[in-house]
């Protein structure tokens, strides 16, 4: 398996500013397609570049799901740490307008096992 290339920090800044106003109202109308996915796909990125690792999953479907925060490897069936939401809650949480626990309390965000929540020690990845 190749490795993939390094997210560049500025490139998904703004990524995430240009659907920054959709984060935040969410009466606006969707962006488009590409531009949510770019931004979800590269935040997500970011943050399993930053935090290494494979012992927890990060879903953001239908965009992306990643591995990352050292401890145990996860190989096979479904990973025993997994943090799932939809694309303006995880977006919610890297602008810093969010916190999991809040989400999670709303239902906005899953989070199962016991390692799920040490994806709110990474975030906000980009404040705005």
């Amino acid at each position: 398996m190749t490795a993939r290339k390094p997210i560049d920090p500025g490139e998904a800044r703004a990524a995430i500013v240009a659907v920054a106003e959709w984060i935040r109202d969410d009466s606006l109308p969707a962006p488009a397609r590409p531009a949510l996915a770019a931004a979800v796909r590269m935040s997500a990125r970011t943050l399993a570049q930053i935090a290494p690792g494979s012992s927890v999953e990060v879903r953001v479907p239908p965009f992306v799901a990643v591995q990352c925060i050292e401890g145990p490897r996860h190989t096979r069936g479904t990973p025993p740490n997994v943090v799932e939401t939809d694309a303006r809650a995880w977006l919610q949480l890297v602008i810093g307008d969010a916190e999991l626990s809040d989400l999670v309390e709303r239902g906005a965000v899953t989070a199962s096992g016991s390692r799920a929540g040490e994806v709110a020690r990474w975030m906000p990845l980009f404040p705005l």
